[in-house]
Order: C-alpha cells, then sequence, then structure tokens
C-alpha cells in the first residue's frame, strides 16, 4: 500500500499559530475614505458570495475575472483584513490558513475562508515564481466551478501574495478512502462523476491541463461535493504539448514518463487510475521503487481484482491506454464521450453540475470553521528572507496579476 506523500501541501493550524503572524505595519496617513469604502464595499461583496456560494455556469465562469464577482485581484483587501485562526496546511513556500474577516463586533463570525499566503522571497528563491503565476491565472480563469475551489479574490502587499479561498471543512478524500479501505461503486461514481466534469470544464473551455490529479488533491465540502485544490502545476497548453516531468509517480502517464512531449491526455490517464483506486483501495502500479512503478505504467498492464464490475474494468481499461491517440477522453467526442460510457448510465449530469444531487459522504462538522478534518502544524518560524530591492525591481512586474 501506498504511504500518504504530502507534496508541498497548501492548507491551515494549530492554537498557537494565533500569536505568531507579523503584526500588520502601523500607517503612517490617514486612508483616502473613498479607499476605506471600497474596502467595506469589497468586504460585504465576500460575505455575500461565501453567503450565498451559488455556482456560476460555464459561461458566467467565462467571463474576464475583474468583471466577476470571484477571481478578481483586489486592489483594497489587506492581510490585516482577515483574522488568522489556525494553519490548514504548509508547503515549501506556502502556508494556508482558516481566517475570518476582521470585524469589531464580529457579526461574521461564521464567514471563514481559506487564505493562502506565499512570502515572495520564498517564491523567487525556489524558482516557482512561473508556477505561483499559472496557479493564480488559472483559478482566477475557472472561478465559481462548482468543483473546483474558488478562488475569491487575490491581492498582494510590499512582500507578500495572498489568495483567498473557499474553505472546505471537509477534508481530504484520501482520508475518507483510507479509511473505509474502498468506496462502493456508486460512491465511486458519484466522485468520478464530479471530476469529468472539471476536467471537461478545464480541457474543452479553458485548455489547461491539471497534471496533478490523485486523492490528496480532492477535498470534500461541507455539502458532500468535491473540491480540486493545488493547481501549481496546472497549465495551459491547448494545442501544443508540455515536456515537464511532474506529477506522483502512481499517477503519471507513460508519455510523461517517457518524455515524449504531453497535453491534456494525462488527465484521463490519472482519472482512470483514480476510480480504480476509488474501487480498489490502492492504485493498479505500486512498487517501492518509483522505477518499477514507471516500468509497470510503461507497460501498462492493469490487473483487475474479480470482484470489480465489468463496466468498471471497460472504463478504467479505456481511460489507462498507453497510445494516446486511443485513450477516451482524448479520442472523438472528448469528456462526451467518458460521460457517455456505460458505467455512468444512471448520472444526471445537469443535477450534479447544479448540486442538486446529494454527496454520498457528509462530514460531521460542529459548524463553518471546524478544522477537525485537518492535521496541526508547527507554528511558523520567525525568520523570514528578506524582499530585498533588488528582488522588487527585477520581479514585481511578474506579481502584477496579483
Amino acid at each position: 500500500m501506498r504511504e500518504h506523500h504530502h507534496r508541498a501541501k497548501e492548507r491551515h493550524n494549530s492554537s498557537n499559530d494565533k500569536n505568531n503572524n507579523s503584526a500588520p505595519r502601523p500607517r503612517e496617513h490617514t486612508e483616502d475614505p473613498d479607499i476605506v469604502a471600497a474596502r467595506e464595499r469589497e468586504k460585504q461583496q465576500l460575505i455575500q458570495w461565501e453567503t450565498q456560494r451559488e455556482p456560476l455556469t460555464p459561461s458566467e465562469i467565462l467571463i474576464e475575472p475583474d468583471q466577476k464577482v470571484v477571481g478578481h485581484s483586489s486592489k483594497y483587501l489587506r492581510c490585516e483584513d482577515f483574522e488568522l485562526i489556525k494553519t490548514l496546511g504548509t508547503g515549501t513556500f506556502a502556508r494556508v490558513w482558516l481566517a475570518r474577516l476582521s470585524a469589531r463586533e464580529n457579526k461574521e463570525a461564521n464567514k471563514v475562508f481559506a487564505l493562502k499566503i506565499l512570502r515572495k522571497a520564498d517564491v523567487i528563491r525556489l524558482k516557482q515564481v512561473e508556477h505561483v503565476r499559472n496557479e493564480r491565472n488559472v483559478l482566477a480563469a475557472v472561478a465559481g466551478h462548482p468543483f473546483i475551489t474558488t478562488m475569491v479574490a487575490s491581492f498582494q502587499d510590499y512582500d507578500t501574495l495572498y489568495m483567498l479561498l473557499d474553505y472546505c471543512p471537509g477534508g481530504e478524500v484520501f482520508s475518507y478512502l483510507r479509511r473505509a479501505r474502498r468506496f462502493n461503486e456508486s460512491t465511486s461514481q458519484f466522485y468520478a462523476a464530479e471530476i469529468v466534469l472539471i476536467l471537461e470544464f478545464l480541457h474543452e473551455r479553458q485548455g489547461v491541463a491539471y497534471r496533478d490529479l490523485k486523492p490528496e488533491n480532492i477535498l470534500i465540502d461541507a455539502e458532500g461535493h468535491l473540491k480540486l485544490v493545488d493547481f501549481g502545476f496546472a497549465k495551459k497548453i491547448a494545442d501544443r504539448e508540455t515536456y515537464t516531468l511532474c506529477g506522483t509517480p502512481e499517477y503519471l502517464a507513460p508519455e510523461v514518463i517517457r518524455n515524449t512531449g504531453h497535453g491534456c491526455a494525462v488527465d484521463w490517464w490519472a482519472f482512470g487510475i483514480l476510480v480504480y483506486e476509488f474501487l480498489v483501495g490502492q492504485p493498479p502500479f505500486w512498487d517501492q521503487n518509483p522505477m518499477k512503478i514507471y516500468e509497470q505504467i510503461v507497460e501498462g498492464k492493469v490487473r483487475y481484482p474479480s470482484a470489480m464490475s465489468s463496466n468498471a474494468r471497460d472504463i478504467i481499461g479505456a481511460l489507462c491506454t498507453v497510445d494516446v491517440s486511443r485513450r477516451l477522453g482524448n479520442i472523438s467526442g472528448g469528456a462526451g464521450a467518458v460521460k457517455a460510457h456505460p458505467w455512468f448510465s444512471h448520472i444526471d449530469w445537469d443535477a450534479l453540475y447544479h448540486r442538486r444531487i446529494r454527496g454520498p459522504i457528509i462530514p460531521q462538522l460542529r459548524g463553518p470553521a471546524d478544522t477537525r478534518n485537518f492535521d496541526d502544524y508547527d507554528p511558523e518560524t520567525q525568520a523570514k528572507d528578506p524582499y530585498t530591492a533588488d528582488m522588487r525591481e527585477r520581479y514585481d512586474s511578474a506579481f502584477a496579476d496579483f
């Protein structure tokens, strides 16, 4: 059985955290009343969005980010507008916090978000500028999709980048899968169908390959629906191919391992692996030695348990096809051919998109700010690399989208 390896994860933590965030710099002048009013208007919009949380239609999502209620770059929000409650996750250059709007009377205490904080100096030192830009711009382009984490807004200050995201209190699908050992067929079909709708939108409306599909990157929201998170590897490739090796060994497609160039078809391969893992409890290709995993993947021989249904075997085999030109999802019909497969025959795709079908697992929660489904993390270290004047001169233009 595969171990649970967290790749540079982004989420938030422990009670000590509250006291460790750096204090906002004192403001030396009275702010322009128009700016103050604009900030308050924006905070009211955040509250309204979090209250309604109505997914946008595909055509509404495609509106330019600065013209829609979510996904925009804010010129007014600041870190001190939020109270940082607990760390949900950490990565090599990011920390994600459960956060709520700072309010004098705390009337909106139940309106919580996930605030992803990235220090510019760390992003530059770790050569992640392009990845961070990709993630922010892809999340802006897809904001409002029912099954993708919503970037409500992004903003920045002198040395830090911020992404304000919706909070998914259910935690990772991975945790539920490990607890249950495997999902039954109807639960697997429900989750798989929501992922098909994600991939259809990313590939066919945005020309984006996600490139890191695995249970650890799928969260469950309060209503039991999926949310895909962590878009650090997502890349707009349209009809071109890319050659970057990225992803998790068990989920890599053969063309990534062979380095022959890859496109959106890698997500359909990973989707087949994911369906198998949902139904069986572990991926089809696994070994302690990653090189052995790669050999198995390139050979492409999937072994199925005798209890697996014939339709499940058929869709997994069609997705995990080494020949990209014959892989389901990448052949004529695209995602439509996946949706038309007999394994999905009972799915009402329109009702699913609009979240009218109840999720198979509803997280047990005490309230909107419940963090029981997230690990505890050590407090942030106080030592921080400075964002120097030289860095600012060289890189501030790269962060302009924030």
